[in-house]
């Protein structure tokens, strides 16, 4: 018998009626020599420092830092998991070969390596790898079975970040707690929450500190035309007020025009975190419910693999993007001009250097007729024309410039107007190919101008203030997230950042809401404001390894290189517990009597104080 072993109920259903097995037993489908069960996500976790020795059961500072000889799995305490793990137990007790049929990530290959050690699989293991849930790619995927030793790196690498969370969670928050907190109240640090959480109050001390300053800036009217000065804003308003006059002593001449034709590319296919962040300023979801949403349209096999970080498709997609256009039939009319020709194989799509585990997000072809959730048809929708988009040719522009003077005042005017809207026709909405619009409000058509001709103009000053950065959005902290806190625009050079970003595309959404629920962040409207315990900890905090985004953003360039097999675990691993020690050795010698008041959860309505509970404990260790 040959078992295969799935992440969920759901998937295991669909996997079983490729495979023929469609007797439904207890825990398990059966049937063609095969059966098929699942886990509910995890079912074992990293043991508890309970555990591993009496002196860490209770929470004391002489017990740190907590660093198990060895760290073991055991399983989670919930009867419903305890009954099918039995049944997986007895499964591959009888079984000649198992398949891993997890969810084909980091995440994925740790929760069924777990469950597949603590049952003592003995037996050859076998792994499905597949970017989509559609019956073909299931099929696909068991012609093209391969051995579990493929992923090893991948569960290294899954198993050094969980023991590293670990490690850093259940020290820090102790550490913290116990130094710096009431009794009974905890202070949850981790490795991905901390410098997060950082990020947010080094942006709200920039905000607070802010001086706005006011400036001028000149600019004139000709020919119903504003220019602006060349020589930049004015911080003194004497130096303006007499630009002003000598400009209005003379006409305006114009120097020069420049016509300049430009491009525009379509935007990237998604990645993760690219429709984390658009959902949000489109819609105003925010990280969490979008994660939510397209699980869902990947478990309803209209969507591929969710948690990616590439906006790259791997080249063997190439040949499948016709028929997946052609299925597409409620965007015929979009498709249809993509469909007429041969679709290039262009490197700013299909790139296998840049593809890793999985590919961009894409439509796998499947009828979205199925879905009745609003959001769902969304943000289905929303990824189809992000698709089809990227097949379209280039919006095509003109650019114009105006150069001109005004005495020794240099002024400049430029317009912009499309020629050819390309993939804008898609994006846009606006259905009319041949119809030329304006790239943005912002851009504008400019008369016909003639180097040399001159004329009365009206120069004037415009008074404005500098402003203060803005706070964290949920799109602009994932974007900072993505790039450890530096403000990237660039799409190439974003891309090339994402190695040393902090948490994984998959985990970023969990992170913002455990620092809501840990009582350290506030919405105000969409902005993400720290409260006064999320900024007293990060003053408190004095090790900048732990609120570094910089310093994490390092660690996750470790794991990825775990990842791909050019670093050892080992060497992640003992380079933590050294820090780990060093972190502990300085919070002890600390003799400061600094407290900081955290208001946790329902707390936070209801102003009572925390229960001193080890339960309420053990879940923010584990957080």
């Amino acid at each position: 018998m040959r078992v295969c072993i799935t992440e969920k109920p759901s998937v295991a259903r669909d996997i079983a009626s490729i495979l023929g097995a469609d007797v439904r037993r207890e825990g398990f489908f059966e049937g063609n020599g095969f059966a098929v069960t699942w886990t509910y996500g995890h079912l074992c976790c990293l043991k508890e420092p309970a555990d591993y020795s009496d002196a860490w059961k209770r929470w004391s500072l002489g017990a740190l830092p907590m660093i198990p000889p060895r760290f073991g799995i055991k399983l989670i305490d919930d009867k419903g998991i305890e009954r099918q793990f039995k049944v997986i137990e007895s499964l591959v007790g009888q079984a000649e070969e198992v398949i891993n049929c997890g969810d084909a990530g980091q995440e994925g290959e740790l929760i069924q390596r777990w469950v597949m050690q603590k049952a003592g699989v003995s037996c050859p293991v076998r792994r499905l790898w597949i970017s989509s849930l559609t019956d073909a790619s299931i099929r696909d995927g068991f012609k093209n079975l391969v051995p579990a030793s493929k992923y090893d790196n991948l569960y290294y690498a899954g198993l050094s970040r969980a023991i590293g969370d670990w490690l850093l969670g259940m020290n820090a928050t102790r550490l913290y707690s116990l130094k710096y907190s009431g009794p009974g109240k905890v202070l949850s640090v981790g490795r991905v929450q901390t410098p997060t959480l950082a990020l947010i109050v080094k942006r709200q001390e920039e905000i607070d500190n802010f001086k706005p300053e006011d400036f001028w800036e000149l600019k004139t009217v000709y020919r119903d035309v504003t220019f602006n000065a060349t020589s930049g804003r004015f911080n003194d308003i004497e130096k303006a007020e007499k630009a002003v006059e000598e400009a209005a002593k003379y006409e305006f001449t114009v120097d020069k025009v420049e016509e300049k034709k430009g491009k525009e590319f379509p935007p990237k296919l998604f990645d993760l975190t690219t429709l984390q962040v658009e959902c949000n300023k489109r819609f105003g979801w925010t990280a969490e419910e979008t994660l939510r949403l397209i699980q869902s349209l990947y478990e309803k096999k209209l969507t591929t693999y969710p948690r990616v970080d590439t906006t790259y498709l791997s080249s063997d997609i190439y040949q499948k993007v016709p028929e997946t256009m052609r299925r597409m039939t409620p965007y015929a009319s979009l498709t249809a001009p993509v469909l007429a020709k041969n679709i290039a194989k262009t490197k700013r799509i299909f790139d296998d250097a840049k593809v890793t585990d999985h590919h961009a997000i894409i439509p796998t072809g499947e009828s979205p007729a199925i879905l009745s959730d609003t959001r769902e048809r969304q943000l289905y929708h929303f990824i189809a024309l992000r698709f089809i988009a990227a097949f379209w040719p280039e919006c095509t522009f003109m650019t114009t410039t105006v150069n001109g003077h005004a005495g020794e005042q240099g002024f400049k005017a430029q317009g912009k107007v499309i020629v050819t809207p390309g993939w804008r026709t898609v994006l846009d909405n606006k259905g009319n190919s041949d119809t030329p619009q304006d790239a943005s409000s912002d851009d504008k058509l400019l008369p016909p101008f003639t180097a040399g001709e001159s004329g009365a103009h009206i120069p004037s000053l415009q008074k404005k203030t500098t402003q203060p950065p803005k706070p964290y959005n949920e799109g602009t902290l994932l974007r900072a997230m993505e790039t450890a806190g530096r403000t990237v625009d660039d799409e190439e050079l974003r891309e090339a950042m994402k190695e040393n970003g902090i948490g994984r595309p998959s985990t970023r959404a969990a992170i913002i809401e455990t620092l809501f629920k840990r009582g350290f962040l506030r919405r105000e409207r969409k902005n993400i404001i720290p409260t006064q315990a999320g900024i007293e900890l990060i003053a408190t905090i004095g090790q900048e390894l732990l609120k570094s985004a910089k310093l994490t953003g390092i660690w996750e360039n470790k794991l990825r290189r775990i990842e791909r097999g050019d670093f050892k675990a080992s060497e992640f691993l003992e380079e933590l517990k050294a820090q780990v020690n060093e972190i502990v050795r300085d919070v002890l010698n600390d003799s400061s009597q600094r407290k900081i008041e955290v208001v946790q959860g329902d707390e936070a309505k209801a102003s009572e104080k925390a229960p001193k509970t080890t339960k309420r404990k053990k879940k923010a260790e584990k957080s």
